[in-house]
C-alpha cells in the first residue's frame, strides 16, 4: 500500500492539515485506491485521521455514513490504516518542512 499526502493549502476548515488516499499495490485491488481520509490537527494538541464518509441529510439533519467499516465492529481494526496515514503525513511533514499545509508538493509512504 501506498499513502498519498495532499497538504490542505485553504484557509479551510481550521485544523485540516492534508487529505490522504490509500493506493493498493498487490492483491485483488491492486490499482485500485480508497480516497477520503483527512488528516486534522486537534485542539487539544495532536493529530487524528477521519476515514471516507457519504453526508446526507434527514429532515434537514446533516449525517454521515462510514464507508470503511471493521468486519467484526472492533473500532481497534481500524487503528493500523490510522496510524499508516499518520506515519505518511509525519514522512511529508520531515521531506517538506513543517508545517506540510504550507508546502504543494505530494509525497508518498509506502508500507512494505
Amino acid at each position: 500500500m501506498i499513502v498519498r499526502i495532499a497538504p490542505n493549502e485553504k484557509s479551510g476548515p481550521p485544523g485540516k492539515l492534508a487529505d490522504a488516499e490509500v493506493h493498493f499495490t498487490e492483491g485483488t485491488l491492486e490499482g485500485l485506491k480508497l480516497i477520503g481520509f483527512t488528516v486534522w490537527e486537534r485542539r487539544s494538541g495532536g493529530r487524528s485521521v477521519t476515514f471516507p464518509a457519504r453526508q446526507y441529510s434527514v429532515n434537514g439533519e446533516r449525517r454521515s455514513f462510514a464507508l470503511l467499516r471493521p468486519v467484526e465492529g472492533d473500532p481497534a481494526a481500524q487503528e493500523g490504516i490510522r496510524q499508516l496515514v499518520l506515519d505518511a503525513y509525519e514522512e511529508h511533514e520531515q521531506q517538506v518542512g513543517a508545517p506540510a499545509a504550507e508546502e504543494q508538493a505530494d509525497r508518498t509512504h509506502e508500507e512494505g
